[in-house]
This record gives C-alpha cells, sequence and structure tokens, in this order.
C-alpha cells in the first residue's frame, strides 16, 4: 500500500542542453535521476529530425524524465506533487507519465499524479540542486538509449 506523499522538483532545464538535468523527489523517500547534457541534446536532435514538434518534444522529455525517476518507486508513493515547470503544459506531462508508468507494468491511478506549485524551500528542490552542483551523486544517471526508450 502507498504510504509516501513526495515532492518532485526539476534542476537544470530539460531545453538547456548546455547543463545537465536532474529530477528528484523527497519526502520520507528520496532519489535524484541526472540527465547529461550530451544525452539531451542528442535525444532532442534525434526527435527533432522525426517531425516533433519542439513544444511536444520537451513536454515529452520531461514526461520521460519523471518516469525513469519514479517507476521503481510508484508503488510506495500515494501522491507525487510535480513542480510546474512547463506552464500550459502540465496535463500533457501527467497524461504521458502516467501512460508511461501504465505501460511499464506500474498499476498508478491519476489521482496519485499532481502537478502544482511546490517552492524553492522543498527538500525536492534542495536535493536536485545539490545533485546539479555536484555537493550529491545521482542516484542514476540516464542514457541516451533509456532515454529515447520512454520518449
Amino acid at each position: 500500500m502507498p504510504i509516501y506523499q513526495v515532492e518532485v522538483d526539476q534542476s537544470g532545464k530539460i531545453e538547456d542542453t548546455r547543463v545537465a538535468t536532474v529530477v528528484a523527489f523527497s519526502n520520507g523517500i528520496h532519489r535524484a535521476v541526472l540527465i547529461p547534457a550530451q544525452v539531451k541534446r542528442e535525444c532532442i536532435t534525434t526527435l527533432r529530425a522525426s517531425g516533433r514538434a519542439t513544444p511536444t518534444v520537451i513536454a515529452h522529455l520531461f514526461a520521460a524524465a519523471l518516469y525513469l525517476l519514479l517507476k521503481d518507486h510508484i508503488q510506495d508513493i500515494a501522491l507525487a506533487v510535480i513542480d510546474v515547470e512547463y506552464v500550459g503544459h502540465g496535463q500533457e506531462i501527467k497524461q504521458h507519465l502516467l501512460n508511461l508508468l501504465r505501460r511499464g507494468g506500474h498499476p498508478v491511478t491519476a489521482d496519485q499524479i499532481s502537478v502544482q506549485h511546490i517552492g524553492k524551500k522543498s527538500p525536492a528542490h534542495l536535493l536536485a540542486i545539490d545533485t546539479l552542483r555536484g555537493r550529491r551523486l545521482p542516484d542514476w544517471r540516464v542514457t541516451l538509449e533509456e532515454l529515447l526508450t520512454e520518449v
């Protein structure tokens, strides 16, 4: 039975291909996943070459990053509150994340995922930024193959 209510944040925007991106969750349990800048660059280039529109590419990459972060822990999470990173795309990101989780065999309900502002004092924000700045090692480094598989 899921028991944790976690907050999820990003440090280093997905679309900024000069820096890595870290997505992290925290609150009772925690995890941080790092996507190297080169992986993001190559993934965005590949997806744009296939004809996908840039806003869709960014939203789906963010959802894929969230999936890679949450997939091994979603069974323990009663509610994941994802910080608003892309205004106007919250519902699209949530729906794509739910689809990825379900496709991956993870039973999840729409009520387990929420998109809302969490603030800079959130433990998830601090974990994400500390990981991005190298003060903490990531729990996982995402490869190009992993990211492309989930987008």
